[in-house]
């Protein structure tokens, strides 16, 4: 299909062999070009187990991921993941942290350069020499980000990438990711979300897929036109958060 860059395609994933033990029961769904999808679903229904099988780093029972129509079974640096809790190595610096997103082959003069320049977008240029523990969460979080753009991906899969941080600074947080998909001079152009929170997916996304309860399947895929950036007390945006929630909830 025009414009699809990464495809689920009826993935099924289990941790054993009997049905109670099927997390993923036939997950298909696109992500285009300059989109941003997010995933949402009751807790512990395997959003993501399901991002990491996007990823390439657990493989599905059955079903396949497809990237720019070829099929995706291993990492690859065309696709960066961001973490919930940050993974940064403590006692790694910063800018080292930001440096292990690129290829180990690039010599360390040009590592440190593009590995500030990427943190100067972030805002973070002055902590470059810190360690990680010298941050708050909002900055940990920053650091991440530069880490898994350095090594300038296509897609970026997160996986509940402000649900620990403080309302403010994971607002900013957010502004500056959608900012991300639509910046020409980065090179992420499909983004795909992990969350809870239901606001925060109607603020960021172009559409949303709602997952059922384990064995998780697609109940409900819901696009959204309202133009950037969205106002939470808008009337569209408040009856948009009406309707996921009510989707969510049907049985």
């Amino acid at each position: 299909m025009r414009d699809v860059v990464l495809s689920a395609r009826n993935i099924v994933f289990s941790f054993g062999d009997s049905p109670e033990q099927r997390i993923i029961d036939g997950v298909s769904f696109d992500a285009r070009k300059n989109e941003f999808v997010s995933l949402i679903g009751p807790s512990g229904c395997g959003k993501s187990t399901l991002l990491r099988i996007l990823a390439g780093l657990i493989d599905p029972v059955s079903g396949e991921v497809l990237y720019n129509g070829k099929r995706l079974d291993k990492p690859t640096s065309e696709l960066s993941f961001v973490f919930q809790d940050f993974a940064l190595l403590p006692w790694l610096t910063n800018i080292e942290n930001v440096e292990m997103g690129l290829d180990p082959k690039i010599g360390d003069e040009e590592k440190r350069s593009r590995a500030l320049a990427t943190l100067k977008e972030m805002g973070l240029e002055n902590v470059a020499d810190y360690y990680p523990n010298a941050l708050s969460g909002g900055m940990k979080q920053r650091v991440g980000i530069a880490r898994a753009i350095i090594s300038n991906p296509h897609v970026l899969l997160m996986d509940e990438p402000f649900s620990s941080l403080d309302e403010l600074t994971a607002n900013a947080l957010r502004g500056d990711v959608v900012y991300m998909l639509r910046n020409k001079d980065i090179s992420v152009n499909s983004v795909i979300m992990v969350t809870h929170n239901v606001e925060e997916a109607v603020e960021m996304s172009d559409r949303i897929i709602v997952l059922t309860n384990k064995p998780t399947k697609v109940k409900q895929e819901i696009k959204l036109s309202m133009k950037y950036p969205r106002n939470r007390h808008d009337k569209e945006f408040i009856n948009m958060v009406d309707r996921i929630y009510e989707v969510l909830t049907r049985k």
